[in-house]
């Protein structure tokens, strides 16, 4: 597959689906993703919006990514480390080396970073005030 720049939604949908695709079969993240998710295609609409939002500054997202991921660490009582993060990255980067070219996949991957480390250390503050 030829790779191109991200410049529509449906290249965003792309990216998301083909990269939730590998996590939902990873032997790690696999099962925690496939446990909290109960509705796919609703959660994939959801994120490409996010994506969209981050890559083209567009308001189609209005969740709270922060809230989101404290739950997720709820719900699986605290065991969400950075190797999670870090094996999530990794699908990440590979999914756009393999997909994309160009400053919106290099953005992707700056966000990505920034965020997975911001949401990180929210989880575990959250930890904290909660026990």
């Amino acid at each position: 597959m030829e790779k191109k720049e991200i410049k529509t939604r449906e290249d965003v949908k792309l990216l998301v689906e083909t990269f939730y695709g590998k996590i939902r079969k990873d032997n790690t993240l696999g099962p925690i993703f496939n446990k909290i998710i109960t509705d796919w295609e609703a959660h994939l609409k959801l994120l490409t919006d996010f994506w969209e939002t981050q890559l083209f500054l567009q308001r189609k997202y209005n969740g709270n990514p922060v809230t989101a991921h404290q739950e997720v660490d709820d719900k699986t009582n605290g065991t969400i480390t950075s190797e999670h993060f870090g094996l999530w990255l990794n699908h990440w980067f590979a999914t756009l080396d393999e997909l994309f070219e160009g400053e919106r996949a290099w953005i992707a991957k700056n966000r990505a970073q920034k965020m997975s480390t911001m949401l990180f250390i929210k989880m575990y503050q959250h930890r904290n005030e909660t026990s």
